[in-house]
């Protein structure tokens, strides 16, 4: 079951510079900081209250984020919704006609994750996630 919005990510070009706003000025911790070669990113989750916001920059121009970068510029990428069961959920919404980027779970700096395709999300890249200890 879907329980809250766990983060909205930001595309950033640089990690650093964004960091200077989001952790030295609004004073957010870092949660997490790792580079997810998988994924072409180098990434850091701030918390804000019981929620987070997470930076991607990407690790080059022909990663997705790289690719979003140069389309659309620095800004909102995504938001990724947290669920108990990402199996349970995953085997619904397929069951329900829902396109996925991801056809199976994998990990992620949020836990085990998957993202659902803008076509079946009103334009939006929405990111599943269920956080493991």
């Amino acid at each position: 079951m879907i329980q809250k919005i766990h983060h909205l990510s930001i595309a950033v070009r640089s990690l650093e510079d964004a960091l200077r706003f989001y952790r030295d000025t609004l004073g957010l911790p870092v949660h997490k900081l790792a580079t997810q070669e998988d994924q072409g990113v180098k990434a850091a989750l701030l918390t804000i209250g019981q929620d987070e916001i997470e930076l991607l920059e990407p690790l080059g121009p022909d990663t997705a984020v790289g690719r979003f970068l140069e389309r659309r510029g620095e800004g909102l990428h995504h938001i990724c919704l947290q669920t108990d069961d990402i199996d349970r959920d995953l085997a619904e919404l397929k069951a329900k006609g829902v396109e996925f980027i991801d056809q199976e779970p994998r990990q992620g700096l949020a836990g085990r994750i998957c993202f659902l395709h803008p076509r079946s999300t009103g334009g939006v890249l929405v990111e599943l996630a269920q956080p493991q200890e």
